[in-house]
């Protein structure tokens, strides 16, 4: 992926340095050295700024691209002064390098962000013997003798620092790798155990749980067929339904244990384990004891996933039984929107219209919001709970449409 320019405004003031320290070096020369403009090599100085703009673009997407450049200058400079003095360095000023003034930012980003560094020591070293003039006898008393620390100041130095901040740059980004893999490598250990904790629990589950329901459907079967009156035989039959029920919706909850919850999955075109929601009867019974009670469903009711479909009437016979227990009186709407890749439930209460009754508040273990916000998350669904403005409650739940079960089949008991 290609670097922007500028990722954050630090790098554009770093950027812009360059520039404007040209633009003041060399009005500051001009102004103490009584310079007349008229003597001012202005083609030099344009040739300075266009050197600078380059850096100030490509330095850190190109930076030995843009030491080669000033590298290039540099020597152009040196042939312009050995052949014609005073042709690209003002006479007025002998205690300059023959560099461009961009050189130390060039040489800085270089060194800070090459990952190969020799090239970029190389024109370093080229440009340090241009600046240094070693061809010259120069006199500590002679005005030219300044060149000299110039020269380092110009080279060595950015170099020196170019090389400190690459290599805090460096450790830096290793050490925030190093961070990020350790907290995935985190990450993918929990997740193991909480795999693990669920193979475990489904395990328990199958050969526990789903052995006592056979056997309590077994004894209901029999009970009924031998059952000489008719409300012994109805029970027996509401029994064995019961367990029956229980039993797949067991089947179903081990399959999802085992396997974890996904989502990439494809969804059967067949229409295998499909089941249509259907929450008439909720509505109904919530209706018979007096609670105004409105479904308003949108889109195809048709689910892809038994569990997703059984999961969904859990949350809305929850919601349901928590307002008839802490909102007597008031009035509940259950909005349920189908799409094709997810399914969310809201249902929403208003606030209570008539006294609260104590042996309904008591009657539950309080833990029934907790309980099914870990089932909606065990199909990878959100759930939502808590009071509105008007001082009503609504529970909003998202389900996937589809959650498969280990293998994509039931288990036997």
């Amino acid at each position: 992926m290609k670097r922007p320019l500028w990722s954050n405004w630090r790098e554009f003031a770093f950027d812009v340095a360059p520039l404007a320290t040209v633009v003041t070096v060399i009005g500051t020369v001009v102004f103490l050295a009584g310079i007349p403009l008229s003597m001012v090599l202005w083609y030099s100085v344009a040739l300075d700024v266009l050197v600078c703009v380059a850096l100030l673009l490509f330095r850190r997407t190109h930076p030995q691209l843009c030491l080669a450049v000033t590298t290039g200058t540099a020597l152009v400079m040196l042939g312009c002064e050995l052949l014609w003095p005073g042709v690209m360095v003002s006479p007025h000023d002998p205690t300059r390098p023959w560099l461009s003034l961009g050189t130390p930012f060039a040489i800085y980003s270089a060194m800070k962000y090459s990952d190969r560094k020799w090239p970029s020591w190389v024109m370093t070293v080229v440009m340090l013997v241009i600046a240094w003039r070693p061809w010259q006898f120069i006199p500590m008393e002679s005005p030219y003798f300044d060149v000299r620390p110039s020269a380092v100041l110009y080279t060595i130095l950015p170099a020196v620092i170019g090389l400190y901040n690459g290599a805090r740059r460096r450790l830096i980004q290793a050490l925030t790798e190093r961070a990020e893999r350790a907290e995935r490598e985190q990450d993918l250990l929990a997740e193991q155990a909480r795999a693990d904790e669920r193979v475990k629990l489904a395990t328990e589950m199958h050969d526990v749980v789903t052995h006592r329901l056979s056997l309590m459907v077994l004894q209901a079967g029999a009970l009924r067929i031998t059952a000489t009156d008719e409300a012994t035989r109805t029970a027996a039959e509401e029994l064995r339904a019961a367990g029956c029920q229980a039993l797949e919706e067991l089947r179903d909850l081990v399959g999802v244990l085992r396997s974890g919850p996904r989502t990439d999955e494809v969804i059967p075109e067949d229409g295998t384990n499909s089941a249509t929601l259907d929450l008439t009867a909720l509505i109904e019974e919530s209706r018979s004891v007096g609670v105004q009670t409105e479904l308003i469903e949108d889109g195809n009711p048709l689910l892809a996933s038994p569990v997703v479909g059984r999961t969904a009437y859990r949350v809305v016979q929850e919601a349901l039984t928590n307002a008839r227990k802490h909102a007597p009186g008031a009035w509940v709407r259950v909005y349920v929107r189908y799409s094709g890749d997810r399914l969310r439930l809201v249902i929403r209460n208003s606030a209570a219209r008539s006294p609260l009754d104590p042996s309904l508040i008591g009657s539950g273990s309080g833990s029934g919001l907790l309980g099914l916000k870990q089932r909606v998350e065990l199909v990878h669904g959100r759930l939502r709970a808590g009071p509105t403005d008007s001082g009503g409650f609504e529970v909003d739940a998202i389900l996937p449409a589809y959650v498969p079960t280990a293998g994509g089949q039931h288990d036997e008991p």
